[in-house]
């Protein structure tokens, strides 16, 4: 994968595959932007700041409801979205860490299992534990004695919805890499120190990254019709 070509990936599925793609990810552009003009204070949780962030992943639950109807494989990645969207409601409060890192933790299996295992690849999954796993640790030694099971689990879980993403290339492989960045610095700024600009950096990455992964739902699908 090179730069070019995730400038691309947006271009090529609005353009080549569908022509109303673009037109249905409106609402998903539009509430991105409520979102962050918005910019709801997160001292400040309510259902409305709940209802603010979790509308983008709604609106490409419904994006994928329209522009690629019926089918297990599609629904796989509406369950991820569901699933994403109940994450994000539960991260508000601060008392629903728990539930809401579970709820991402189906989110990435349900990915897993869109993706598939073919090609298996095995190399690149041991490419990941070396980069990632060095981090994890890294992190666990600063996470609460009971909540370091929990996180650990989440981290393996998002390594193997990075491996399967990054085999599968394309927009999934970017959409995994930008997710698992989005979580990285989550997890720094959750539980070893602040870091400056973080929820910016988190949810920019986190957005571009699920619209990516819905959109490798478009090729997948295609490419299994071709």
């Amino acid at each position: 994968m090179d730069s070019g070509k995730a400038g691309q990936t947006l271009k090529t599925h609005c353009l080549a595959q569908r022509p109303d793609v673009c037109r249905w990810l409106s609402p998903f552009i539009l509430s991105c932007c409520v979102y962050f003009c918005l910019w709801i204070p997160k001292d400040q949780p309510s259902w409305v700041a709940a209802l603010v962030k979790c509308l983008p992943i709604l609106c490409l639950a419904g994006f994928l409801w329209v522009v690629s109807p019926g089918g297990g494989y599609t629904r796989l990645f509406q369950g991820a979205l569901l699933c994403s969207a109940v994450g994000d409601a539960c991260l508000i409060w601060p008392e629903a860490f728990l539930p809401g890192m579970a709820a991402f933790a189906t989110t990435h299996l349900l990915y897993v299992w869109a993706f598939g295992f073919s090609p298996l690849q095995p190399g690149l999954l041991l490419l990941i534990i070396l980069t990632s796993g060095p981090y994890l640790s890294l992190v666990l030694q600063h996470v609460e004695p009971d909540m370091g099971l929990p996180v650990a689990a989440y981290g393996l879980i998002l390594m193997a919805m990075l491996w399967r993403g990054l085999a599968q290339g394309g927009s999934a492989g970017w959409g995994g890499l930008l997710f698992t960045l989005s979580d990285g610095v989550l997890a720094w700024d959750t539980f070893v120190q602040p870091l400056p600009y973080a929820r910016l950096v988190v949810m920019t990455t986190y957005y571009a990254a699920q619209l990516l992964i819905t959109l490798s739902a478009l090729r997948s699908q295609m490419a299994k019709t071709d």
